[in-house]
Order: C-alpha cells, then sequence, then structure tokens
C-alpha cells in the first residue's frame, strides 16, 4: 500500500489508518492485529481476511482505501513540535493505562508523553461547584503536587479546570484527558489553559485530531482519566453527575476512590456521599490519600521497573540506608548513578534527568521506588532531594 506520502506505510501511519477506520477501536483493534500478525497487516490487510476476520464492508473499505487528505492531515498534526502517537506498542504506553479494561488502543498526546508514566491522581468533581468546593479543589489540587503527584483531570468547567490551574500554580504537571481531537478544546473557554497544560503536563485524547465534542465520548474519556491514575479524588458531584460515572469506572479499574464529604444540605455534596456509602474512602485530607495509595505506587513503581528491565532483587531493598556518604546498599548501576545526583537541596526531575544521563522513564521508576523506600522526597514543582535520616 503506498500513502499520502508516496511511500510504503510505515508502522506509525498504520496506526493512523486503522484508528480511522469506522466501528475498529480499543480492544476489537488490537484484538484484530493480534489475529493478523500486526497492524501493518491490519492496514495492508487483504480485503478477504478483513472480511474474514469479521469487518464489514465499511470497515474493510476504510483500511484498504483509507482517506488520502485526513492520513496526510494526520501526519502533518504529528509533525508538529510536542505532538505524538502512543500507539499500543509503543515504549511510551503507560503501564497503569495498559492493564484496564477496554484500553484505548493508542494515545494522541500533545505535550510530554513521559508525563503519562509519572504518578498521577484524578481530582474531578461538578461543574458548577460551590464556592467551597472551589477551595478544595485548590487545596487538594496544589497539595498533591507538592507532595509530587501529577494531577489528573478532564478540562471541563468548573472542578477540572480548578484542579488543573492548582496543579500548575503549585509549579507541578498536570495531564488533562479530552473528548475531542487535540486540536480542538472544549470548552473554548478552556483554550489558554490547555496551553498551560501542554507546556507543563500533556493533553490527551484517544479521538483523531478534527473530532468534535459529542455527549458520547465523554464516558470514555473517563476511563482513560482513572485507568491513568493511582486513584481517583471527587471533590463534589451531585447526584446524576457524570463525575460519579468516572468514579464507578475506577472502583472496576482496582484504583483507590476517594471522596470529600460535605454538608447534607449541599446538593454537591449527595453524590460523594453516596460514593461514600458504596466503599470509597472518606478523606479529610491530602496525607490520608497519600497514605491510602502507598500499595498502589508500589505496583507502578514495579511495573516501571519490569518495563525498563531494572528489577532490583528484594534483599538489597531490605538494607536501603542514607547517610552523608550515600547510601549503604548495592543496587545496579543507574541507581547509583541517580543517587550521586541527588543532593539534600531539591533538584527538578529534568536536571535530574541531564546530570543522570538517564531516561525520563527510567528516573519516574527509580524516583518512585525510592520515594515509597524512604529515601527521597518530593518537593513543590516536581522536585525531589535525599531525605534526611529521621524525618
Amino acid at each position: 500500500m503506498q500513502t499520502a506520502r508516496g511511500v510504503a506505510a510505515t508502522n506509525q501511519e498504520s496506526w493512523l489508518i486503522a484508528l480511522r477506520a469506522p466501528r475498529l477501536g480499543g480492544a476489537s483493534l488490537l484484538q484484530l492485529a493480534d489475529r493478523l500478525g500486526g497492524i501493518g497487516r491490519v492496514a495492508r490487510g487483504r480485503p478477504a481476511d478483513l472480511r474474514s476476520a469479521g469487518l464489514d464492508e465499511e470497515t474493510v473499505e476504510a483500511l484498504v482505501n483509507p482517506d488520502r487528505m485526513l492520513l496526510e492531515q494526520d501526519l502533518d498534526w504529528l509533525a508538529a513540535p510536542r505532538h505524538h502517537l502512543v500507539a499500543w506498542d509503543s515504549e511510551h504506553y503507560p503501564p497503569l493505562l495498559r492493564d484496564i479494561p477496554s484500553a484505548p488502543a493508542a494515545l494522541y498526546v500533545d505535550g510530554d508523553p513521559d508525563a503519562l508514566w509519572r504518578p498521577q491522581v484524578a481530582v474531578i468533581g461538578s461543574r458548577n461547584p460551590t464556592a467551597g468546593g472551589k477551595d478544595n479543589a485548590r487545596d487538594f489540587a496544589a497539595e498533591l503536587s507538592r507532595q509530587g503527584m501529577t494531577v489528573t483531570s478532564g478540562l471541563a468547567s468548573g472542578i477540572d479546570s480548578i484542579a488543573h490551574e492548582a496543579a500548575l500554580d503549585a509549579g507541578g504537571l498536570t495531564v488533562a484527558v479530552t473528548g475531542t481531537g487535540l486540536d480542538i478544546v472544549y470548552p473554548a473557554s478552556s483554550t489558554e489553559l490547555a496551553g498551560r497544560v501542554r507546556r507543563n503536563g500533556a493533553l490527551v485524547s484517544e479521538f483523531p485530531p478534527g473530532t468534535r465534542a459529542q455527549r458520547s465520548h465523554f464516558p470514555s474519556r473517563n476511563r482513560i482519566i482513572s485507568g491513568l491514575s493511582l486513584g481517583v479524588l471527587v471533590i463534589e458531584a451531585g447526584l446524576r453527575s457524570g463525575t460519579l460515572i468516572t468514579a464507578r469506572l475506577a472502583g472496576t479499574q482496582g484504583r483507590d476512590v476517594f471522596a470529600l464529604p460535605g454538608s447534607i444540605h449541599n446538593p454537591m455534596a449527595k453524590g460523594c456521599h453516596r460514593l461514600i456509602r458504596d466503599g470509597a474512602k472518606l478523606v479529610e485530607s491530602v496525607a490520608e490519600i497519600m497514605q491510602e495509595l502507598a500499595p498502589m505506587a508500589g505496583q507502578l513503581a514495579a511495573s516501571l521497573q519490569r518495563e525498563l528491565n531494572e528489577a532490583p532483587s528484594s534483599s538489597a531493598g531490605d538494607t536501603l540506608d542514607i547517610d552523608e556518604a550515600g547510601p549503604q546498599f548495592e543496587l545496579d548501576a543507574e541507581y547509583r548513578r541517580l543517587w550521586s545526583c541527588l543532593g539534600f537541596d531539591p533538584q527538578p526531575v529534568d536536571s535530574l534527568i541531564e546530570q543522570s544521563g538517564l531516561t525520563a522513564r527510567a528516573v519516574s521508576a527509580m524516583l518512585l521506588m525510592l520515594e515509597l523506600r524512604g529515601m527521597v522526597e518530593a518537593h513543590p514543582g516536581g522536585a525531589y532531594s535525599r531525605k534526611v535520616r529521621g524525618q
């Protein structure tokens, strides 16, 4: 097959073609690629093979004769700085998301794809919060950022936007998952905020460029918000709020769900109270959230290390200690290299990456593991330092 650029389809182009095909996404696309032997055989498949795999004529036609103009537009979008396609077979695909039911086959990313590997907490809630809800969203998102968490939400008006803004104002990273293509900001009032997120985190969507907002897109978007995150914090929600859908999805994905209690007279607290009755954890501080997330964070650290083929033995981990001369334990060379770059003054992650020569994903994984073992601490703005003994 020849592409719009006149050369044989690359792996990236094969993904772009398949992602545009109607009624072929998520699990169905991944199953088809597995059956046929890779995404290239989906985009370059013989019509007879595609039909025998159960595809209808419209889907087969979209794969065999893709829209050249759309393909060219997608390639142009990806050619722009900080634009990425993180497909299922990409090393950038976030490990927590990979494990959820109906994981997206690919993500379009505008910003830093390594932000998707950072430990994240979703902060979500009503689009029409009370004054107290707004204050709580700001306080919790800012403190989560100061604790080294990336704040993830959906760029909607209300609690979502407040959480993104508070994380950015605290010097942290934030991830916004959208229900549109990334060339369209919805709602339009979030355009300026989207620019800040793009520069200090990532905008993420499973929908190709040009996709406009549709009601059905947002429940789909919500599963990605929770799937990327260690846990989900609900600030305020009415009984019919779409926020409750995200919270329930998080529960089916094995994520912790946290909810803030409120006045029995506040209709925006009733959704939180229902979640608490259904098993969500009532929280009043970020410290409570961080304590509950430790087991899930440990799973993320282990998953990251498997991805990076960097798994120190448990016996080495049991001997972790620190003093001014450095750690008294034997870890692999990359851990020692990162440790030598860490001091007792906070340093941004970007600086640690540059000094150590390690990849952003490797540094994220190792910092998370060291933080869980009490060796490093996070500071505002995503900086890290060695932890002083006795703290």
